[in-house]
């Protein structure tokens, strides 16, 4: 976190906690010490009878009878300023706008504090105008985040010192951004009567099937006159041009948000705190959905949403740029709860010929028993896989732990893997890849398709 910079985030505007008059003021330790040894000296002198201790006490009497009579005002609350705008990740800035202090405090001492950065502490002198404090802050974390508090607290004289106030502390929620894809494999059924694929069966469209016989119920427009004429010159048999009928595809993204783990296999547990510069497997998954889901609104199909940690209703499937950004705030909302509370009986009930997009990190058998019983329904499925790189283990324990659930992970995989569900990993340099492997399983998805050509 740094001191400098601007802007970013949601429109929102964090206020200190406004004081009156002298109340919020409190003397400082030299203040307090100043009064106590002249009141002290001055004792001492009048029983001892001594005027030569009483002369070195009235100066630090005098002083703090002074410094007390200068007791200062509170000055006009802080605030902290947020643009208006989604935030996105990477660097989050807000304005710590201060007011002018003059004659109320002569410095200002701020402590900038954010999760998972080292606090920042800054003294200013006191301006006769309102002044201006960019900061900013390096994360590459989406979700719901915890940016800016601010502490602040004046003084004068070395006398008087203010009452701390606070301003920020609101949490700001930050949208996963989205990495260009190409083509993406698409259900084997198309549905809709328009749509931007070739579906299977005859219709108005662009891409042609055959020439045939006029038949009652076909379009004059269709006659092709050349092949008429080539074929048949008497005009006895008209021939029509007939065209494959255009159709959407219908695609849903399942995010399993039951955990969120970072590389280092030490906060699986709950314990400690998980660093803004390391992706967790939730900030993956969000990248990888956003990714997944720009892809398909533009190509213009359908698209909807299911949180597996999340009992509310789901985002149905549909399209377009109004969508796409509703979709995306979902994605941003996603996020652990108890595992006990949002144990599903039944899987997500999903649209029939649904193409599924599962992301997850396959630390259990869940996603195993959601693949099975969606692939019975007739879906198919292409699963994302979200966990990150994991960091070297030092610990022997922790090392065991990791080496007995990497195994287990790593059968979970296999079994997928034999029974034809494509796994795509979306960590480190492996999401370079997974455009190469988008675009192989939409070739292979088009080749296998009954009654295509590809």
């Amino acid at each position: 976190m740094t001191v400098g910079g601007i802007i970013v985030a949601r429109g929102r505007t964090s206020q200190g906690t406004p004081t009156d008059g002298h109340h919020g003021w409190r003397p400082t330790s030299a203040h307090t010490a100043a009064a106590v040894t002249g009141v002290l000296l001055l004792t001492i002198s009048v029983i001892a009878g001594r005027a030569d201790i009483a002369l070195i006490g009235i100066p630090g009497l005098l002083a703090a009878t002074w410094a007390h009579a200068a007791r200062p005002t509170t000055p006009p609350p802080a605030t902290l300023h947020e643009p208006p705008g989604t935030a996105t990740p990477g660097e989050l800035t807000a304005t710590l706008h201060l007011p002018g202090t003059p004659t109320t405090a002569d410095v200002v001492h701020l402590r900038i504090t954010a999760t998972g950065h080292r606090d920042t502490h800054l003294a200013l002198a006191a301006h006769p105008h309102e002044r201006r404090v960019p900061l900013r802050l390096s994360s590459v974390r989406t979700g719901p985040q915890e940016t800016f508090t601010v502490d602040l607290r004046g003084s004068k004289h070395h006398t008087w010192e203010e009452e701390p106030t606070q301003v920020g502390g609101t949490p700001r929620l930050v949208l996963p951004a989205s990495a260009p894809l190409g083509r993406l494999p698409l259900p084997h059924r198309l549905r809709g009567l328009t749509g931007p694929h070739s579906a299977r069966r005859l219709g108005d469209g662009a891409e042609l099937r055959d020439i045939h016989p006029f038949t009652p119920g076909d379009r004059l427009r269709r006659i092709d006159w050349r092949t008429t004429a080539r074929r048949s010159p008497d005009l006895d048999t008209l021939y029509v041009r007939r065209t494959y009928a255009t159709a959407e595809a219908t695609a849903v993204l399942v995010v399993d948000s039951r955990d969120e783990v970072g590389p280092d296999v030490r906060t699986w547990r709950g314990y400690g705190t998980l660093r803004v510069d390391e992706p967790t497997s939730l900030d993956l998954a969000r990248h990888a959905a956003a990714s997944v889901a720009h892809a398909l609104v533009e190509a213009g199909d359908r698209v909807g949403l299911e949180d597996l940690a999340r009992r509310r209703r789901p985002l149905p499937p549909a399209a377009g740029r109004r969508h796409l950004r509703r979709l995306v705030h979902g994605l941003a909302l996603a996020h652990p709860k108890d595992r006990a509370s949002v144990h599903r009986v039944r899987p997500p009930q999903l649209p029939a010929d649904a193409i599924v997009y599962l992301f997850t990190t396959l630390l259990d058998d869940e996603p195993l028993h959601l693949v099975r019983t969606w692939r019975a329904a007739g879906h198919p499925i292409v699963v994302i896989d979200t966990l990150p790189d994991v960091h070297p283990v030092i610990e022997n324990h922790l090392a065991i732990a990791w080496h007995i659930a990497r195994l287990e992970r790593e059968d979970r995989i296999a079994t997928l893997d034999r029974e034809a569900i494509p796994v795509i990993s979306w960590a480190g340099s492996e999401r370079d890849h997974a455009t190469i492997r988008f675009e192989a399983l939409a070739r292979a998805a088009q080749r296998h398709v009954p009654g295509r050509v590809p």
